[in-house]
């Protein structure tokens, strides 16, 4: 059958609203599994016990992810009302804890009991840095104007997760998480037992909020930020273990007895290896030897292999995983060498910060407002504030700019530098009619006859620039030669 031609002489234009392909081809049964992964032990869900006993164990891998995941935690994160109206903007600040960006007078923080702390939850959701995934169920309660308000966030800890269920087209279905009983000890996936009888949580989609690293189409699992840096670890590990070993061994050298010529039967040699091993060093240590009977401590004859050098190197290779490297100038380097790794390791945090902000924006904070004012109603925006040294330059560009005259410091910009900087809100002043009324200059007198004669009043002319609020002064020069500024 052939195709409808149009007038024209072309086929009509196909327009599909239907997927034809697939991207998980197991269907909704079980696709977890990344085949690409050849590492037995970082097929998920082992991987979970290993990146757990990484991040644990190796000081490198910690300073790596603190790195990371401080500068995060510690930026301010603020709601933006953009475009919503101030009630939802309010509402949804609230329950999250968070400021409104510019607000000049910010409502006192709520009673933090049994309420939202995105602080809190924030360094939970960063764990999908160390196992590639992190899920939370939405947790809400009736409040007392009868909406509904976000209680919790509720972790689904990685090693507690069953089963991650996919649709055909890659979209996550839900989890399934092990009975209680059958865990045993949480975190042990050796004790976990593949039972569909001994699931007891179902979550679908709908109450889940899932923060997936560097995300593979239809694998759920993500990417841990720590997999390039597996071999490396390993490596390493065994490498300390062999270097603790060799200390212990030939730290102090190993001692060896040389029998004299007269012992010939075995049980005068074996007499001597235990004078060897039982010599033990000391204050008060000594040995006593027969008439040209010789004791030495001897090490390790012949060129070492540098385990120091490769240790060091490993290290390295564990920090470019993160794009930490000036942590690999340790031993010295220049001042703009590592201003210029920092930038990237910078951008790198700012990424994966914009990532959980997209995440949250779109689960959390959408689904509390169409959950409460409809779908339909705007929704204000997460926010949070750059990271790195590019804020270190904001007073002195603010400066430049209002100087040229591009940048008018209007009330809007000033609240917002007060937040940015930390500092309380300004204080409600009347406005320029009510200032002009009540600050009238007093009726002229005629002055002493022996006061100096009146000197004028300098006046300094208004900035355009200025804000509203901020009124040009008057400078009066006294007759004592003293300045009145106000």
């Amino acid at each position: 059958m052939t195709a409808p031609v149009s007038t024209s002489g072309r086929n009509p234009v196909v327009r599909p609203t239907a997927e034809l392909g697939y991207v998980n081809g197991s269907g909704t049964d079980w696709a977890a599994w990344d085949w690409t992964e050849k590492v037995p032990d970082l097929q998920w869900p082992r991987s979970v016990e290993v990146f757990t006993r990484m991040g644990r164990e190796d000081g490198r891998i910690a300073s790596v992810m603190n790195a990371i995941c401080l500068p995060i935690r510690q930026t301010p994160w603020r709601i933006d009302k953009a475009g919503a109206s101030d009630e939802v903007t309010q509402f949804v600040a609230q329950n999250l804890g968070l400021p409104i960006r510019g607000d000049d007078n910010p409502t006192p923080n709520p009673r933090t009991r049994n309420r939202f702390d995105w602080g809190h939850h924030l360094r939970e959701a960063l764990s999908m840095l160390t196992y590639g995934h992190a899920f939370f169920e939405q947790v809400y309660e009736p409040g007392d104007d009868g909406r509904m308000r976000l209680k919790k966030l509720a972790p689904r800890p990685q090693a507690s997760i069953m089963r991650i269920l996919v649709a055909l087209d890659g979209g996550l279905v839900e989890i399934q998480q092990y009975s209680p009983v059958s865990m045993g000890y949480l975190g042990s996936v050796v004790q976990q037992v593949h039972n569909p009888e001994d699931v007891t949580s179902t979550i679908p989609v709908e109450k889940l909020v899932a923060y997936v690293r560097e995300q593979s189409p239809g694998i759920w699992t993500g990417n841990s930020l720590l997999r390039p840096a597996y071999k490396h670890w390993v490596l390493k590990d065994e490498l300390l273990r062999i270097q603790a070993a060799t200390a212990r061994r030939n730290g102090m050298g190993v001692p060896v007895v040389i029998a004299p010529p007269t012992a010939t039967e075995d049980e005068d040699i074996k007499k001597f290896q235990r004078i060897a091993s039982a010599y033990q060093g000391g204050n008060h240590a000594g040995v006593g030897l027969p008439y040209q009977a010789d004791m030495k401590l001897l090490g390790v004859q012949g060129n070492m292999p540098d385990l120091q050098k490769a240790i060091e190197y490993h290290d390295k290779q564990i920090a470019l995983a993160g794009l930490a490297h000036f942590l690999n100038l340790d031993k010295g380097g220049s001042y703009a060498l590592a201003s210029v790794q920092a930038d990237t390791f910078t951008q790198a945090v700012q990424a994966i910060a914009e990532t959980i902000r997209d995440t949250a924006q779109a689960h959390v904070i959408d689904d509390l407002v169409d959950l409460n004012f409809g779908e339909d109603v705007p929704s204000p925006q997460l926010t949070l504030d750059e990271i790195g040294s590019r804020q270190d330059a904001t007073a002195a560009a603010l400066q430049m700019l209002v100087t040229a005259g591009i940048l008018a410091p209007d009330p809007a910009l000033e609240a917002y530098e007060r937040q940015q900087l930390g500092l309380p809100a300004a204080d409600p002043v009347e406005d320029d009619e009510d200032a002009d009324e009540n600050n009238e200059a007093p009726a002229e007198t005629d002055p002493p006859a022996t006061a100096a004669p009146p000197v004028p009043e300098i006046a300094v002319p208004e900035n355009k620039y200025r804000s509203r609020r901020v009124r040009a002064r008057r400078v009066t020069v006294e007759p004592n030669g003293a300045l009145t500024l106000w």
